[in-house]
């Protein structure tokens, strides 16, 4: 009888020692999900960030586009600027033949006088 004693004894020791590794493996099972609930938010995190850049690079290429309008518009204005300053220039050559036609006619009627006084 008290070999059964001693067997049940044995097996009430490896029972208890089954039941602390069964413990120690829930112990790092709770370590592991903490770990993958840590890398979850890490990954949550990063998303976020990329999300973030993402608008900014989005912000960043609307002002691309509006530089790109004004600089379109600005080349524009001075298409038209210079077109401004053709036309002027034309006007001005204009002018300068129509005072030549004049300062002629006016040589012409001068010797027309002078003649006439002679």
């Amino acid at each position: 009888m008290a070999i059964y004693g001693i067997i049940n004894s044995i097996k009430g020791i490896i029972n208890a020692i089954n039941g602390i590794l069964n413990v120690i493996d829930g112990i790092i099972n709770a370590i592991e999900g903490i770990a993958n609930s840590i890398n979850g938010i890490i990954n949550a995190i990063k998303g976020i960030i990329n999300a973030i850049n993402g608008i900014i690079n989005a912000i960043n290429g609307i002002f691309n586009a509006t530089n790109g309008i004004f600089n379109a518009t600005n080349g524009a204005f001075n298409a038209l600027n210079g077109t401004s300053n053709s036309i002027n220039d034309i006007v001005k050559a204009i002018h300068a033949i129509f005072e030549a036609i004049y300062g002629t006619v006016n040589v012409i009627c001068g010797l027309n006088i002078f003649s006439k006084n002679t």
